[in-house]
């Protein structure tokens, strides 16, 4: 009888798992208001403030993926508590020493810590049971955790005892529930166990195959986001000058984005794995690539509102789908948690490109190169999420045997 690799989704579960991911990647969510807290508090300017978060992203981005191998074996738990740790401390100096030096420093040591912190949650999440429901949930837990606390920091004062101090609060406090998190398979152990043993393969599926159907979609996702974030990137400048988009209005685009994103991770939440994830995926890029043209093309601003908001929402959705063909193609969480590594590589560039492009040929061919951009990763990407599908069922149903070659991990 084939042993299970996927665990059910319990409350512990549940909390420990998406709080460190959540955790990890809050950074990100906070960085307009972090900039303010810094130019106010350090006496910094705009510029330098966004050089030294985004050299925390890239430390994240690039200790995700250094991390990789450990946030998916037996390391997992110490990997988890060590870079929370380190998060924490870093934005807790961060947040109580207000020397432009040593804060600056400090919150690239929380970048790295949170690197650690995102690949643990990525790696996890491939553990549990139903790919997409599990993703959703995540979508929903990240969109709701993020809204709340960008709420609760200007409420509070926008400083950086608050900014960086409520990360790193978040940051301790997940550290407690690394214990709660499902274990990850291992090799080579004498104990085998039905809870914890690795994705066995399809018929006619081999670990080569896999891994560069596993790695293209790493790529694929950076690429992705250097067109997702690039249009983000400009989108205000884009909605003055080419919408007569006031600032009231932008914000309202902000706001109900963030209202689109919780409601698609709601209803993916519910769906589950009824629609599987391949046509799903195709319709979301589909649209995606149509609604960012759209916006490009738009000269009116309420026509602009629209299509920014629709596409916030779609965009939400085919990240969680992203992530669940991710997880569906490993349970160990070998490719889920390296992933928002390779976004934020992405993403990190997305300012730039976008910059780049809009100056050198205008709105309206940017929204043509972003269509493009989307269509062109829709096959590959399609084609990677039908073979998630093959293996979620392998790990699923009988008719292997994967304890022969792989085995329980302990906790650590």
């Amino acid at each position: 009888m084939t042993a299970a690799t996927r665990v059910p989704l319990t409350l512990r579960r549940g909390i420990a798992t998406f709080s460190i991911f959540v955790v990890g990647y809050i950074t990100a969510n906070l960085i307009p208001l972090m900039i303010i807290a810094m130019v106010d508090d350090l006496g910094v300017t705009q510029t330098v403030a966004g050089a030294v978060l985004t050299g925390s992203l890239l430390a994240t981005a690039l200790v995700c993926l250094a991390t990789t191998r450990w946030a998916s074996g037996r390391s997992r738990h110490l990997l988890g508590r060590v870079s929370l740790v380190v998060m924490a401390a870093g934005f807790a100096v961060a947040a109580t020493i207000h020397s432009a030096p040593v804060a600056c420093v400090a919150i690239i040591v929380g970048g790295i810590g949170a690197g650690g912190a995102v690949a643990v949650g990525g790696a996890a999440l491939a553990a549990l049971n139903n790919p997409n429901r599990v993703s959703g949930i995540n979508g929903l837990v990240n969109r709701t955790a993020v809204t709340g606390v960008l709420a609760l920091i200007p409420i509070l004062g926008l400083h950086m005892t608050n900014a960086f101090g409520i990360v790193a609060v978040l940051a301790l406090a997940t550290a407690f529930t690394i214990p709660w998190l499902p274990s990850a398979p291992a090799v080579d152990d004498d104990q085998p166990s039905a809870a914890h043993t690795r994705t066995p393969l399809p018929e006619g599926v081999t670990e080569k195959k896999l891994a560069v159907a596993g790695f293209s979609l790493l790529v694929l996702f950076a690429i992705w986001a250097i067109g997702e974030d690039s249009l983000w990137a400009v989108s205000g400048i884009m909605g003055a000058e080419h919408a007569s988009l006031t600032e009231q209005q932008m914000g309202l685009a902000l706001s109900l984005s963030t209202a689109g994103g919780i409601g698609a991770a709601l209803v993916l939440t519910a769906l589950g794995s009824r629609l599987g994830r391949t046509a799903p995926t195709a319709v979301l890029l589909v649209l995606g690539a149509a609604l960012k043209l759209g916006s490009c093309l738009a000269t009116d601003s309420t026509a602009y509102l629209v299509l920014i908001i629709a596409w916030n929402t779609v965009y939400a959705a085919a990240f969680i789908y992203v992530v669940a063909i991710a997880a569906a193609t490993d349970s160990s969480g070998r490719w889920s948690a390296p992933l928002l590594g390779t976004y934020l590589v992405g993403s990190a560039f997305a300012p730039l490109f976008g910059t780049l492009v809009t100056g050198a040929v205008g709105y309206v061919a940017f929204g043509f190169v972003l269509a493009g951009i989307s269509l062109v990763l829709l096959v590959p990407i399609v084609a990677i999420a039908r073979l998630s599908t093959r293996t979620e069922q392998a790990s699923a149903l009988p008719g292997q045997d994967p304890t022969a070659r792989y085995t329980t991990s302990t906790v650590v």
